[in-house]
């Protein structure tokens, strides 16, 4: 090392060692503020606000309408029976098809009307007949009681002369006995041919009720009638327009009897609602008030209406078991009064009979 360069060595001399920095210190942490929670002033003042909200909508709107879930649509119904019991013989309809008043339903089978129909044709004939026989019997006893006539003169004359003869003496009283017997019974035949006539007459006279027509005649053709509209209504025809429904029973073979309800049309005329209202909401509600319709199956279709009639009793009164409320164990319930809402608009859905509905009934104003 004595022999390094001195010029080196005094470089290194030279170079100043500097000290090492201290670590500078890390600053504190500061905690970070904490937010301030929405939660408390929402319920501080939101809370209130709403209820007041709510309040002043039902102090605004109270008492001005009313509204019942309980309501259904409703259509005229009508159910078709037969009058004349038979066999189905011909369906003209099926479940669901539209029909016009005077389509055919169904048929029953028209033979046993139409053998009717022949008898009926066959008795007025025979009465018929039997006029004329009455007419010809009473010509005939004219006949008779000129002869009952007759007789009665030659029975009187020979009774005269045996009463002659008798009073002097040229005859006996067997003879004057047997000539006062014949112009009794010549009498007697007068008598007899008179009655006879008489009832040929009564056969030929004619009623009050059908002036200038045989009774014999007029009853068979009351028969005649009768079976002609029997045979008529062998075919069942829809007395008005509307949707076939329930037809389950009419199938060819089918045997029908008389008032029994074979199938029901559901009308096509504008359908209503039947809305039960409890009884506390009808103080103010009357006839004429507007309302409003909703459908649960349609919840997008709403349709004005009005009130059309109150109910004239509850629910209850007119059920199959009215209520008995004169036992110990009697609890009040509020009574539900049908009232009638007639629909104003035309509606753009089918209308269903028995579909729900709601209905809100406003005390004032329009439904607009």
């Amino acid at each position: 090392m004595a022999d390094a360069d001195p010029k080196i060595q005094k470089a290194e001399d030279q170079i100043t060692v500097q000290p090492e920095a201290a670590p500078t210190p890390e600053a504190p942490e500061v905690p970070a503020k904490p937010k301030r929670s929405l939660l408390r002033p929402l319920l501080m003042f939101g809370v209130p606000l709403l209820i007041v909200a709510v309040a002043g909508y039902f102090y605004l709107t109270g008492g001005k309408s009313v509204s019942t879930d309980n309501a259904y649509v409703q259509q005229d119904k009508t159910s078709v029976s037969t009058d004349v019991a038979g066999r189905i013989v011909e369906v003209g309809v099926k479940e669901n098809q539209r029909v016009k008043a005077g389509d055919l339903l169904f048929r029953i089978d028209p033979e046993p009307y139409r053998i009717a129909v022949s008898q009926a044709q066959a008795a007025i004939a025979a009465a018929q007949v039997q006029l004329n026989t009455d007419k010809v019997s009473f010509q005939g006893t004219g006949a008779d009681i000129q002869a009952a006539r007759d007789r009665i003169a030659q029975a009187n004359e020979d009774f005269a002369r045996q009463a002659a003869l008798m009073k002097r003496g040229f005859t006996t009283r067997a003879n004057y006995q047997a000539a006062e017997h014949a112009l009794e019974q010549a009498r007697a035949q007068l008598q007899n041919a008179q009655a006879d006539a008489a009832e040929a007459r009564a056969k030929l006279a004619t009623g009050a009720a059908v002036p200038g027509e045989n009774p014999a005649i007029a009853a068979a053709r009351v028969q005649l009638n009768k079976a002609l509209l029997d045979l008529q209504r062998t075919e069942v025809r829809a007395p008005v327009s509307g949707i076939v429904s329930q037809t389950k029973s009419l199938q060819v073979g089918q045997q029908m009897i008389t008032g029994l309800a074979a199938v029901t049309i559901v009308s096509d005329k504008p359908a209503w609602i039947d809305a039960n209202f409890k009884e506390t909401d009808l103080d103010k509600m009357r006839v004429g008030q507007c309302a409003i319709v909703s459908f649960d199956a349609y919840p997008d279709m709403k349709l004005k209406g009005h009130v059309e009639s109150i109910g004239a009793g509850t629910g209850s009164e007119f059920s199959m078991l009215p209520a008995q409320n004169a036992n110990g164990n009697w609890v009040k319930v509020t009574q539900r009064v049908p009232v009638r809402i007639a629909i104003d608009q035309k509606s753009p859905r089918e209308m269903i009979a028995g579909l729900s509905a709601d209905v809100e009934v406003k005390f004032q104003g329009s439904c607009n």
